[in-house]
Protein backbone atom coordinates (compact mmCIF):
# COMPACT_ATOMS: atom_id res chain seq x y z
CA UNK A 1 0.00 0.00 0.00
CA UNK A 2 0.98 3.25 -0.85
CA UNK A 3 1.70 6.55 1.56
CA UNK A 4 -1.84 7.73 0.47
CA UNK A 5 -4.82 7.74 2.45
CA UNK A 6 -8.76 8.24 1.61
CA UNK A 7 -11.30 9.35 4.23
CA UNK A 8 -14.13 7.15 5.32
CA UNK A 9 -16.79 6.83 8.52
CA UNK A 10 -17.72 3.83 10.30
CA UNK A 11 -20.51 3.38 12.23
CA UNK A 12 -21.82 0.79 14.59
CA UNK A 13 -25.30 1.25 16.22
CA UNK A 14 -26.41 -0.41 19.69
CA UNK A 15 -29.78 -0.16 21.66
CA UNK A 16 -28.30 3.06 23.68
CA UNK A 17 -25.16 4.02 21.77
CA UNK A 18 -24.40 4.99 17.88
CA UNK A 19 -20.89 5.06 16.88
CA UNK A 20 -19.73 7.44 14.37
CA UNK A 21 -15.73 7.03 13.54
CA UNK A 22 -14.13 9.19 10.53
CA UNK A 23 -11.16 7.85 9.78
CA UNK A 24 -8.10 7.86 6.81
CA UNK A 25 -6.89 4.71 5.93
CA UNK A 26 -4.58 3.51 3.12
CA UNK A 27 -5.45 3.11 0.02
CA UNK A 28 -6.41 -0.10 -1.53
CA UNK A 29 -7.47 -1.07 2.42
CA UNK A 30 -10.76 -2.98 3.08
CA UNK A 31 -13.16 -3.25 5.32
CA UNK A 32 -11.79 -5.53 7.19
CA UNK A 33 -8.49 -3.46 7.63
CA UNK A 34 -10.53 -0.61 8.44
CA UNK A 35 -12.23 -2.04 11.13
CA UNK A 36 -9.00 -3.26 12.77
CA UNK A 37 -7.46 0.23 12.27
CA UNK A 38 -10.37 2.22 14.15
CA UNK A 39 -9.69 0.21 17.15
CA UNK A 40 -13.47 -0.69 17.64
CA UNK A 41 -12.54 -4.39 17.95
CA UNK A 42 -10.93 -3.06 21.41
CA UNK A 43 -14.34 -1.41 22.89
CA UNK A 44 -16.58 -4.04 21.25
CA UNK A 45 -15.20 -7.64 20.88
CA UNK A 46 -18.44 -9.10 20.20
CA UNK A 47 -17.95 -7.74 16.37
CA UNK A 48 -16.51 -10.83 14.42
CA UNK A 49 -14.78 -10.09 11.26
CA UNK A 50 -15.13 -14.03 10.23
CA UNK A 51 -18.81 -14.27 10.92
CA UNK A 52 -20.56 -10.46 11.28
CA UNK A 53 -22.23 -8.63 8.37
CA UNK A 54 -21.03 -5.24 7.27
CA UNK A 55 -22.15 -3.14 4.20
CA UNK A 56 -20.69 0.05 2.70
CA UNK A 57 -23.95 2.70 2.23
CA UNK A 58 -26.74 0.03 3.30
CA UNK A 59 -25.15 -2.42 0.75
CA UNK A 60 -23.95 -6.36 2.39
CA UNK A 61 -20.77 -6.11 1.52
CA UNK A 62 -17.63 -8.67 2.31
CA UNK A 63 -14.50 -7.91 4.42
CA UNK A 64 -12.27 -7.91 1.36
CA UNK A 65 -14.10 -5.34 -0.33
CA UNK A 66 -11.34 -2.40 -1.43
CA UNK A 67 -12.93 0.65 0.15
CA UNK A 68 -12.88 4.03 -2.04
CA UNK A 69 -13.08 7.29 -0.97
CA UNK A 70 -16.04 8.37 1.57
CA UNK A 71 -17.31 5.23 1.86
CA UNK A 72 -19.80 4.57 4.87
CA UNK A 73 -19.19 1.38 6.09
CA UNK A 74 -21.37 -0.05 8.53
CA UNK A 75 -21.14 -3.00 11.36
CA UNK A 76 -24.50 -4.79 11.51
CA UNK A 77 -25.81 -6.69 14.74
CA UNK A 78 -27.75 -9.80 14.38
CA UNK A 79 -31.46 -9.24 14.78
CA UNK A 80 -33.36 -9.55 18.05
CA UNK A 81 -36.49 -10.64 16.25
CA UNK A 82 -36.93 -11.99 12.69
CA UNK A 83 -39.13 -9.89 11.39
CA UNK A 84 -41.51 -12.21 9.32
CA UNK A 85 -41.86 -14.10 12.36
CA UNK A 86 -42.70 -10.81 14.41
CA UNK A 87 -45.24 -10.02 11.35
CA UNK A 88 -46.78 -13.43 11.23
CA UNK A 89 -47.55 -13.31 14.99
CA UNK A 90 -49.16 -9.77 14.24
CA UNK A 91 -51.64 -10.99 11.40
CA UNK A 92 -52.32 -14.01 13.66
CA UNK A 93 -53.16 -11.88 16.86
CA UNK A 94 -55.13 -9.69 14.64
CA UNK A 95 -57.70 -12.35 12.98
CA UNK A 96 -58.34 -12.77 17.27
CA UNK A 97 -58.78 -9.50 18.11
CA UNK A 98 -61.65 -7.72 16.59
CA UNK A 99 -60.73 -4.99 15.09
CA UNK A 100 -62.25 -1.31 15.26
CA UNK A 101 -63.95 0.05 18.01
CA UNK A 102 -67.43 -2.18 18.16
CA UNK A 103 -71.14 -0.27 18.24
CA UNK A 104 -71.27 3.45 19.28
Amino acid sequence: MSDEKIKIELVYALSAEQILLKLEVPVGATIAEAVRLSGILDKHPEIDLDKGKFGIFGKLSKTDTVLREKDRVEIYRPLLADPKEVRRRRAEEGKVMKKGGGEL
